[in-house]
């Protein structure tokens, strides 16, 4: 160990930490859950402190040399390294204050390793003075939630995305010519081409790629330039805008500073909207991850209209049995998203005056929504999607057998004898042609182009 000193006084730090005294105050303080920030939020503070340090070097407000060593430990960070260092429990302060000042010491150590200088000197970069310049903890941490969130769905839940949309569209396009039997209330309906189902569940996942851009748009008004409760003390006034030109220049989303700092640190509303657009793409995902599971029952007694891949085993002591475990897994990803979005729009219902004080959880939930639907997302689309085969023969057998394509008759005989039709039907175990003709309702040639499947599946 060795001892370091704070605003509070003189703490005992571990001797290979690259932090010191306010991060192992935060460690003591808070051993609830063993759950650390996530990784991809500190390497979105680390980018937000390597844009400081640059803007005030412009700004002239902080020396050349001390900005080049911040900016390069900063640079460390962000591209993965000294992750162990960020030890402090997602439950702390609720500002993330523990994790600013987490990063403030770890950039002031790392500067010191880079200058020859000992761990804890503050020597020749300050953790407060200097990585801290211009900033509090109450519009770098929003800042930093803002930009690591933009980040993770721009690069892992969009293109995930994308790939699943890609599966089904080309889903859509090989089954395009199998006439299967519709479904409405769980209920026999009219038919359509499985290739059209499929087409609207690509559809769905294109809106939610969309959906993904209106996240970014949400994300892109940053916090940074507030300081304390958003009257941006202690900060020079085109701080804030170089700030986020830097970011935009480094990331390509287009940051920018908040039209009002009061709301930016005051609310986390922006949040709640990105949660309730994730929460959305999982309700998407979970209507379609439970559709193809319920086509693929069987083998014998279900609907059996698709063959899913068989992935492994599916029981321990039924021999050969394959269940649908990928259905299984996005629908369980697309529960846990929805309850991680239920989480933020309580936290950002619960801010106070001038500071949201959930910042941490927030972070937490909406980080870990958007890796699991990522992650959910691209192996649905490589290990079921694209392994989907249809049961032609058996959705042939199940349209000629259906009574719903007694609706086409209804331009010919009318609704009510229609109706009769279908019951007669269903209660004598005959097929519709067999009693309209019974019947001498329809002339036999109209009655066989009436029930022609493929005469009821124009889009």
């Amino acid at each position: 160990m060795r001892t370091e000193t704070d605003s509070m006084g003189k703490m005992e730090v571990p001797d290979n930490a690259l932090y010191g005294a306010s991060t192992q105050r935060a460690v003591l303080n808070f051993p609830i859950s063993g759950q650390p920030m996530p990784a991809a939020f500190i390497k979105g503070l680390a980018l937000v402190k390597w844009a400081c340090a640059r803007a005030n070097a412009d700004l002239e407000l902080l020396d050349e040399k001390k900005a080049e060593l911040i900016c390069e430990a900063a640079e460390e960070i962000f591209r993965g390294k000294h992750v162990d260092q960020f030890p402090v429990d997602v439950f702390q302060t609720g500002s993330g204050t523990s994790t600013n000042m987490n990063m403030n010491e770890v950039l002031a150590n790392l500067c010191s390793q880079a200058a020859g200088k000992p761990v804890g000197s503050k020597e020749p970069v300050h953790p407060n003075d200097d990585c801290n310049l211009g900033q509090s903890s109450n519009d770098i941490v929003p800042t930093s939630l803002h930009v690591s969130l933009a980040l993770a769905i721009r690069d892992r839940l969009k293109p995930s995305l994308q790939e699943l949309q890609k599966a089904l569209a080309a889903k859509a396009e090989a089954f395009d010519d199998v006439v299967k039997i519709g479904r409405t209330h769980l209920m026999d309906a009219t038919p359509l081409t499985m290739g059209q189902e499929f087409s609207g569940y690509a559809a769905q996942v294109a809106k939610a790629v969309r959906r993904c851009d209106k996240a970014l748009e949400a994300l892109q008004e940053l916090a940074v330039g507030g300081t304390a409760v958003g009257t941006g003390l202690n900060c020079h006034p085109k701080f804030p805008g170089k700030v986020c030109a830097l970011l935009e220049e480094r990331t390509g989303i287009r940051f920018r500073e908040a039209d009002n700092h009061f709301e930016a640190q005051g609310g986390r509303d922006d949040a709640v909207e990105v949660a309730g657009y994730l929460s959305t793409i999982a309700a998407s995902l979970n209507k379609m991850a439970n559709d193809i599971r319920l086509l693929g029952s069987g083998p014998r007694s279900g609907l059996q209209e698709l063959s899913l891949p068989a992935t492994q085993p599916g029981s321990s002591i039924m021999p050969g049995k394959v269940n649908p475990v990928m259905s299984e897994m996005l629908v369980q990803a697309s529960i846990y998203t929805q309850g991680m979005a239920s989480i933020v729009a309580s936290c950002g219902r619960d801010g106070h005056f001038e500071l949201n004080v959930t910042i941490p959880l927030i972070a937490r939930s909406l980080l870990d929504a958007v890796e699991v639907l990522s992650n959910g997302s691209r192996t649905f689309a490589l290990r079921c999607v694209e392994g989907l085969e249809a049961d032609r023969e058996y959705c042939r057998q199940l349209v000629q057998r259906s009574l719903m394509l007694v609706t086409a008759l209804n331009p010919h005989i009318g609704y009510d004898q229609a109706a009769k039709v279908a019951k007669k039907a269903f209660n004598e175990d005959k097929t519709l042609r067999e009693v309209v003709l019974e019947m001498g309702l329809m002339e036999e040639e109209e009655l066989d182009r009436a029930l022609d499947p493929m005469s009821m599946i124009r889009s």
